[in-house]
């Protein structure tokens, strides 16, 4: 046997070491991974909040400018179905002679 070339035995421990620090490499990769996932997941799950607080505060907002539209308009209709029966009653007293 050469001293300079490696044994048989020592070639099997040399290329198991080198499949366990591969694996290792290959299990840092996959915990890194799935870290980023996570981290992924999170800001997704984060942003779907964010979406749907905003949707419920512009539905809200506009409702509320719903029911605001909507009551004014009720009292212009009657502030103006008031001052047309004013002026209905205007006209007929000047009609009918009153003072």
């Amino acid at each position: 046997m050469n001293p300079i070339e490696p044994s048989a035995e020592d070639q099997a421990a040399l290329f198991a070491e080198q499949m366990r620090h591969a694996l290792d490499l290959l299990r840092a990769e996959v915990d890194a991974l799935r870290a980023l996932h996570r981290h992924d997941m999170d800001m997704c799950a984060h942003r779907l909040g964010s979406l749907e607080t905003a949707v419920r505060d512009h539905e809200l907002r506009i409702r509320a400018d719903t029911d605001g539209v909507t009551q004014f308009k009720m009292w212009a209709g009657l502030a103006s179905g008031s001052s047309g029966l004013m002026a209905l009653t205007a006209l007929i007293r000047s009609f009918f002679g009153g003072h």
